[in-house]
């Protein structure tokens, strides 16, 4: 009975446990089931959801620091915490005691330990001692109070290395309940290791330099052709404190393999020149380039003797690719581009050669259509995870990472149990050492799964880790110095390690893939985007003389729109595509037919200008200028109802292309202009216009030179009869001569001095 009142909480004073014994003998059964009670066995009514906490969850308990982590023998622990009374009374007489035991047998048991949440008696570590306890007269409801219990290493009763409970526990009195009994507890994990172990396991901590893309396709017309951005977050992640910004400054002191997206770093060297950013429908000047500079300066150092790993250029996401996107024409394409930049962008920037035969899936979740992706693109190792990657068989211990899944292909197989214990809100101190101390267990109970069998061990964390988790993984990496059951290790050599013949190199089958990850994938409809505006960029780049002032910031933005970092993200990875195609059909319209009025033809022959511009600041050439009419009689350069002529225009210029014409008949004739490229490819919108073709024709002049013949005979005829008339009355002796006719009225109307009517006469 001494030892059940000892597990249940009570200080191992001889008075106390006769006074244990005696309220065991007057409550007996009532105060058991109430230190057992939990809200499954109806503590809680269900009517009642609100209702206060009871029993051992009364009182909140956040262990917000463990020091040392990982203790000698020498050494002095000391816990800080805080208790939060989220009950309905005050407690009185409460102690704070500090629990240590008993030593935990593999990895599943440091699992168990951290799942539960209410007090177990005989389970529960015991209390170290009165000496080392912590009083509060009272614990008023809703008020926190802080605590620091320090004690002696040599005083927790620590025997053989291994994995040891630690818990903080408070006990009190309530109105309602006026003994002693547990009313809140925490629980940790206490790595004891005094000396180094002869059996050391290899672990390798990937830390990533990965973030959204922040650059958009368009440039200015400048000769450096300043980029623009979406916002200036980026700015914020590179400033001290900033995500990035942590995770060089912390990475710089730690043994880790660095991943990083080349996108990252090409946008951050964008930014440490001229840059811009939009602000509403204009663009502002970006004012970052200090912070810029600074960070890159500190990454190159920090990596120059370090290895380094370049995912493809915007960390595309190869499931949404094997998924949705690999079907449709040109999307793996951009993926092998995106693999071959990588490196040229890495060395560049931070004068280190990085390897880039490494694919990582997001979460580490693989089928086969995933590896057959990330292959097509030159990768010969995928880093997996554990929990895709599962045993088939029952190991007694974590295998070794690298596994051959064949065609020369290495999966990588990350362990699941350390990669995700980042993840979340590791702001809160209590959430941040509870990480540090469940990481540092489970290595140490890793190791003692099979001591005599070296194994390499792989963490992935977070993808992009907040700074918070940035700050969590350092302390946890940093509990392991000292290798005293570990030895650090890159990626490169785990992949290369040999692999254990026990464990599964089997690929998990699509429909193991996680439903959850399925939902946040790319649609398909993406991928027909990128591909649509991949065929509008092919046709532009024929007609410029510099195509690579567009090339290059279109194709890196083609790769941005397939980045990992929009899962989840669907509205804005769909503006994202929508805004390079926008902005790549202003550009395409800058080439183009200036509008023509009606064009009138005043003879058989004649020559037609259409006009091509321009606004570009580059020159275009390698286009044709296509006219077809609808008229068959009326012909361009003698060759049919058809012509081309090519077409080169300066930038910022417009150049009028003339096209010779023949007509054999009047009337109207619809011709059609359009611009093609040397392909055939059509090229912008076509323009119409009229032709009219008004010409005087042999049988017109012949009827008017008819009419003009007997004109003249008429007027020969009367001069005759006149002067016959005037010689019969001069024989008469008539002085007085006939009266004159006055002068014929002219029978054609005076030449009109009215502008012509609308439309554009084309003389020969």
């Amino acid at each position: 009975m001494a030892e059940a009142a000892d597990f249940q909480g009570t200080r191992p004073s001889p008075a106390r446990r006769w006074l244990r014994r005696t309220a065991s003998a007057v409550l007996g059964a009532p105060l058991l089931a109430g230190l057992l009670a939990v809200p499954a066995a109806g503590a809680a009514p269900a009517a009642e959801p609100s209702k206060a906490p009871t029993g051992s969850r009364t009182v909140a308990v956040s262990l917000n620091t463990l020091s040392p982590s990982v203790p000698a023998e020498d050494d002095t622990l000391t816990v800080s915490g805080t208790l939060t009374n989220k009950g309905k009374e005050t407690i009185s007489s409460a102690e704070v005691d500090l629990r240590v035991g008993p030593r935990l047998s593999g990895r599943g048991e440091v699992d168990d330990a951290s799942k539960r949440s209410a007090y177990v008696p005989g389970v529960d570590p015991v209390t170290v001692g009165d000496k080392y306890t912590v009083k509060f007269p009272k614990l008023a409801k809703g008020i926190s109070q802080d605590f620091t219990l320090t004690v002696p290493v040599d005083k927790l009763g620590l025997d053989d290395p291994g994995v040891y409970q630690l818990g903080v526990s408070v006990s009190g009195r309530t109105t309602t309940a006026p003994y002693e009994q547990v009313l809140g507890i925490e629980r940790s994990f206490l790595p004891w290791q005094p000396e180094a172990s002869d059996s050391r396991t290899k672990l390798t901590f990937l830390w990533p330099l990965i973030a959204p893309p922040h650059v958009t396709a368009e440039t200015r017309s400048d000769e450096q052709q300043t980029p623009v951005f979406t916002n200036d977050e980026l700015a914020k992640e590179l400033a001290p404190g900033g995500r990035l910004e942590q995770m060089v400054s912390l990475g710089s002191r730690l043994p880790v393999t660095w991943v990083v997206d080349p996108d990252l770093l090409a946008s951050v060297a964008a930014m440490a020149g001229k840059y811009e950013v939009e602000s509403g429908d204009t663009t502002v000047p970006g004012k970052n380039q200090a912070v810029a500079k600074q960070w890159l300066t500190a990454l190159e150092k920090v990596v120059e003797d370090g290895k380094v790993i370049a995912l493809p250029f915007a960390d595309p996401d190869l499931a949404s690719i094997a998924h949705r996107g690999k079907n449709v024409s040109g999307t793996l394409s951009h993926l092998q581009n995106a693999s071959a930049v990588a490196a040229t962008t890495v060395e560049t920037i931070l004068h280190v050669k990085p390897s880039t035969d490494f694919a990582w899936p997001v979460n580490g979740a693989v089928d086969s259509s995933i590896v057959d992706v990330a292959t097509s693109a030159g990768a010969h190792n995928v880093i997996a995870r554990s929990d895709s990657f599962r045993e088939s068989t029952e190991l007694p211990y974590t295998p070794t990472a690298a596994r051959p899944i064949g065609g020369g292909t290495t999966a990588v197989v990350a362990d699941a149990r350390l990669s995700t214990l980042f993840d979340g809100d590791m702001s809160r101190a209590g959430s941040s050492t509870r990480a540090v101390q469940k990481f540092l267990a489970q290595t140490l109970a890793l190791t003692e799964q099979a001591p005599d069998n070296e194994r390499s061990i792989v963490v992935a964390p977070p993808r992009m880790p907040t700074a918070a988790q940035a700050q969590t993984m350092a302390r946890s990496l940093e509990g392991l110095a000292g290798n005293r059951w570990t030895q650090p290790s890159d990626l490169v050599a785990a992949a290369e390690v040999k692999p254990d013949p026990r464990a599964t190199s089997k690929l998990p089958r699509a429909s193991a893939y996680p439903k959850k990850l399925r939902a946040q994938e790319l649609p398909t409809q993406a991928f027909q985007d990128i591909r649509t505006t991949q065929g509008s960029l092919d046709s532009f780049e024929t007609i410029l003389t510099q195509p690579e002032r567009v090339v290059t910031p279109f194709g890196n933005a083609v790769n941005r729109s397939m980045s990992t970092s929009w899962r989840g993200r669907s509205l804005e990875a769909q503006q994202y595509r929508d805004a390079v195609r926008d902005y790549l059909q202003s550009l395409t319209s800058e080439v183009q037919l200036i509008e023509k009025s009606d064009v009138t033809l005043s003879g058989r022959s004649a020559t037609i200008p259409v006009t091509v511009q321009n606004k570009l600041v580059q020159g275009v050439d390698r286009l044709v200028l296509r006219l077809t009419s609808d008229n068959i009689r009326l012909k361009f350069n003698d060759d049919g109802s058809m012509a081309e002529l090519p077409v080169s225009v300066a930038g910022g210029h417009s150049q009028s292309v003339k096209f010779d014409t023949a007509t054999s008949a009047n009337g109207r004739a619809q011709v059609t202009a359009r611009l093609y490229t040397e392909d055939g490819t059509q090229y912008g919108e076509e323009m119409t216009f009229t032709v009219k073709v008004s010409e005087v024709t042999p049988t017109v002049l012949l009827v008017i030179a008819g009419g003009l013949l007997l004109l003249v005979l008429a007027g020969i005829r009367m001069y005759s009869h006149r002067k016959r008339a005037v010689a019969s009355d001069t024989a008469d002796g008539n002085g007085d001569g006939p009266e004159q006719p006055s002068d014929p009225t002219p029978d054609t109307g005076p030449e009109s001095g009215a502008p012509s009517g609308t439309g554009e006469k084309v003389d020969r």
